[in-house]
């Protein structure tokens, strides 16, 4: 029996890399896949499996998988399955964003956000393309950074053209397992180039009509990187879904929400449109953000103008 780690999942092949650093691919079989598993993909990136090796012993069968410190999952496009897995027993989460080419939505990102801390996920918020922004676009980036900050997350700022902050995240990353995750087009693929050229990644352009990212990465892969990093790419999101957190607890995962809901009449108040709710107070009184407070409404399936 060898143990190695997840490094690439192409669907029905695994890439594992072995400690000595050798790689093999691994299947899995039919009775694994289907075994009380909701997922889409029962093995992600970052996993450490267990497997034996097939008869030829050029390949291995993927027999078990070592408990998860925590996981990354996205809602999946296949109806039959829940959701698929991004990335497994991550140290760091780097939700890159942008003000421009593509502009990322705080929907988006706080649903990152909310998913991340359901599974005890670090995350840093890195804004990228900061050599493309103009006022407007900088007093944008300044007012989420403070809105961002205030809640506890770590924000950096990043330009992949002129380098400014690529020494500060090669700092972050090293000894630990990152996972990047954003938008299609927002330069995912392209840090991990810059980080170690000798990678070769493939990088869209931004659809001039839509103004959004072309898919380029269609799956998750780890790279190893000098300085002890490594590196896991996701394919560029779209959008970002949360499952398995019930309603009367999603407020849970908004941190200035959950603080503030100490303050409530009600031990169950839901902060919708109940009597004397010390969130809805804060809201009002700008102590909460607002933008914050409506994703909130809108994961709850809540009209924003409806609450009151």
């Amino acid at each position: 029996m060898e143990r190695g780690t997840v490094t690439k999942s192409t669907g029905s092949w695994y890439t594992v890399r072995l400690k000595d650093g050798r790689i093999i691919q691994c299947s899995i079989r039919g009775k694994f896949r289907i075994r009380g598993i909701r997922a889409t993909n029962p093995v992600a990136v970052g996993d450490h499996v267990r497997f034996v090796w097939s008869e030829d012993h050029l390949s291995g069968i993927i027999t078990s998988i070592e408990e998860r410190t925590n996981y990354i999952i996205r809602k999946s496009s296949k109806l039959s399955k829940e959701y698929q897995l991004v990335a497994c027993n991550v140290d760091t989460a780097w939700l890159m964003i942008s003000m421009v080419l593509p502009r990322t939505l705080t929907a988006f990102i706080d649903r990152f956000l909310i998913s991340a801390e359901a599974y005890r996920i670090p995350v840093i918020i890195l804004f990228n393309k900061t050599d493309l922004y103009g006022e407007q676009e900088e007093a944008e980036m300044e007012e989420l950074w403070s809105v961002y900050t205030k809640i506890g997350y770590r924000c950096m700022k990043l330009s992949l053209q002129t380098r400014e902050g690529i020494e500060s995240v090669r700092n972050e990353m090293k000894d630990k397992v990152n996972v990047i995750a954003g938008n299609s087009g927002v330069g995912k693929s392209t840090l991990i180039q810059v980080l170690d050229p000798t990678i070769r990644l493939k990088i869209g352009d931004i659809s001039e009509f839509h103004r959004t990212g072309k898919h380029t990465t269609t799956f998750s892969e780890m790279f190893e990187l000098p300085s002890g990093i490594q590196i896991i790419d996701t394919p560029g999101l779209r959008g970002f879904g949360t499952i398995d957190i019930d309603r009367s607890e999603l407020f849970h995962f908004f941190p200035e929400i959950f603080r503030a809901s100490e303050g409530c009449r009600y031990h169950n108040c839901l902060h919708i449109n109940e009597p004397e709710c010390a969130v809805k107070t804060m809201v009002d009184k700008g102590a909460i953000s607002a933008s914050r407070y409506v994703n909130y409404l809108m994961m709850m399936e809540i009209e924003p103008g409806k609450y009151r």
